[in-house]
């Protein structure tokens, strides 16, 4: 019965209350009788004194000792007081107690003391002539306003003593069998709220079993209700929420099953703890391979160190692997399942694409390695040319014009190619050197070098620097090509009379760089490959102007090499306006 805590809550709190409570009202009706009983005592011996000095008025003080004693004599056998009468001296003049006994001086006696300064003295102690507890009260007598005696008072406290310890064992016992009858009560009620709670604590360890279609039968027509209710209502939804998750994790497996990329888990040691069936096709997994670093399972330790890697940050990062003759792009990302940190690895085979990277890097390298010669033999003989007189020199003028053009146009296409094949290398990159680049000076370079032409379309070149300077991390001469081939191609595809703005800007920790023109626009179908590599908006006005497709794929590849952005807006007939983006460092 008492295994339950329930139980034992239930009557120790019972118990406690009632002990308290009866313990409380006992002592307060054990004070109050106390404190009563004295009480009345007290007054009574005050009375009795007061009396006891009227029927002795005549005869107390007369010296008579011997009568005085008699008459205290016959008093206390009348009314079993105990009298003692007292001089101003403080010297006993006679005791109801040992009539025949001289006793000693009384002046220092508490009582006594009281009486001299106050309408009476109160002291309960043991009298060493009786051997017992006794109240004493002293009464002083006056006459002619003088203090000329005390006559003291006395009554045994035994009767009262026994009295209260009579009480005392009533509610001792009564106390005793409230208990008793408060633990069959607290005992029953207990019984009564816990039975309910174990029919429901059978049924839910049932639920918690699994046994989700079970449902809690019981009807009590109080709160339990609630609680039974509420109950079926959780089975119901954990049984719908499981169920859907059930779906879900099915929908899941499936597409994980039947996706073309390679997808695994690896926790924060580096080890690989689950794949899809892709990767197992992939690399060749046997059923061992799990729990295992990658060096062990696909022959490279970068995957497991890079996983390790996102764990520590927490960010997800993208790596480059070649696996078995394959070049994949993994993109890790941070996975919590419950306690545990995982890291979910997916891959995508770019062996094609990087494949036709690789081919078209060479064929620009050797087509602008090739085309080199022949240009310069050209260019040369075309500068050759415009310096002979010929039959028809206006004809002869302008062809020899054109080829000079066309021969510029190529070099610049070679040029391009070449930077292009050399910057996207990886020797290229690395020997790049980066430093801090204040962003005001170059704009300002840019500007005077691009004035000129700028003048010969009677257009306006705007120059808007930041307010204070701002540095990023680059190289210089690549910076300026930057800012140069956007503004060139501002002037080139603005009318004549227009307006090119270049703005420098700070916008938190980053710099903000604006090229806008109002030029002729593109149209929003080419926007999105403006940046390709031999991608030109008008193949007709482009060769008319001299692009050669060229210039925006190197200034995004430039930005983005130096950890910047780059987009643009157009509006046809309305103008162009590209943002650069580029997070700021400080001056070296």
């Amino acid at each position: 019965m008492f295994h339950s805590k329930i139980t034992r809550r239930l009557v120790t709190s019972f118990l406690l209350i009632v002990l308290v409570s009866l313990s409380l009202l006992g002592i307060l009706l054990l004070n109050y009788f106390r404190d009563y009983t004295m009480q009345q005592e007290k007054n009574a011996l005050i009375l009795n004194a007061k009396i006891i000095e009227t029927s002795l008025e005549d005869q107390l003080y007369s010296r008579d000792v011997s009568g005085l004693h008699t008459t205290l004599q016959e008093l206390h056998e009348k009314t079993d007081l105990r009298v003692t009468v007292i001089d101003a001296d403080g010297a006993v003049l006679g005791d109801t107690a040992d009539p025949n006994q001289a006793m000693n001086n009384h002046l220092d006696r508490e009582e006594v003391q009281q009486a001299m300064t106050e309408p009476y003295g109160l002291a309960i102690r043991q009298s060493e002539t009786l051997n017992e507890n006794l109240m004493y009260v002293a009464v002083p007598v006056y006459r002619g306003g003088q203090l000329i005696g005390i006559i003291r008072t006395s009554s045994s406290l035994v009767s009262m003593e026994q009295s209260y310890h009579t009480s005392l064992r009533v509610i001792l016992s009564a106390l005793f069998f409230a208990l008793l009858a408060a633990l069959i009560i607290a005992i029953w009620l207990a019984h009564r709220q816990v039975q309910p709670i174990r029919c429901l604590s059978l049924d839910a360890m049932e639920i918690a079993s699994g046994n989700l279609h079970k449902r809690l039968q019981w009807q009590s027509g109080d709160e339990f209700d609630t609680l039974v209710q509420t109950i079926n209502q959780l089975t119901r939804n954990l049984s719908a929420k499981i169920q859907e998750s059930q779906a879900e994790a099915d929908k899941m497996s499936l597409i994980l099953n039947h996706t073309d990329n390679a997808i695994m888990l690896i926790d924060e040691r580096g080890l690989i703890v689950d794949t899809n069936r892709q990767a197992e096709e992939d690399f060749q997994l046997q059923g061992n391979a799990l729990h295992r670093h990658s060096i062990h399972v696909i022959g490279s330790a970068e995957l497991s160190e890079a996983a390790q890697e996102v764990c520590r940050q927490g960010k997800a990062q993208t790596i480059t692997l070649t696996i078995r003759s394959k070049t994949y792009q993994v993109f890790l990302a941070p996975f919590y399942d419950g306690p545990d940190e995982l890291v979910l690895a997916v891959f995508h085979d770019i062996s094609l694409l990087r494949e036709i990277h690789q081919r078209q890097s060479e064929f620009v390298s050797n087509a602008a390695h090739e085309l080199a010669t022949p240009l310069t033999s050209i260019s040369g003989f075309a500068e050759t040319l415009l310096d002979d007189d010929f039959k028809d020199p206006e004809a002869s003028h302008h062809f020899i014009s054109i080829i000079y053009r066309e021969a510029q146009r190529m070099n610049r296409l070679m040029k391009g190619l070449l930077e292009l094949a050399r910057l996207d290398s990886t020797h290229g990159k690395t020997k790049i050197k980066r430093r801090p680049v204040e962003i005001n000076a170059t704009l300002h370079q840019t500007i005077e070098q691009l004035q000129a032409k700028a003048e010969s379309k009677a257009q306006t070149l705007v120059e808007e620097p930041a307010a204070m300077p701002l540095y990023i991390l680059a190289a210089p001469e690549l910076f300026g090509q930057i800012l140069y081939n956007l503004t060139e191609n501002a002037i080139k595809y603005t009318p004549e009379g227009g307006t090119i703005h270049v703005k420098a800007e700070q916008q938190g920790d980053t710099a903000t760089i604006t090229v806008k023109d109002n030029g002729i626009g593109i149209a929003p179908d080419d926007l999105p490959r403006i940046f390709d590599r031999f991608y030109r908006v008008d193949k007709a006005r482009t060769r008319k102007s001299g692009g050669n497709g060229i210039g925006l794929s190197l200034v995004k590849f430039l930005v983005e090499l130096f950890g910047g952005t780059i987009e643009v807006t157009s509006q046809i007939c309305e103008g162009t306006t590209f943002t650069l983006t580029f997070p700021l460092t400080t001056k070296a």
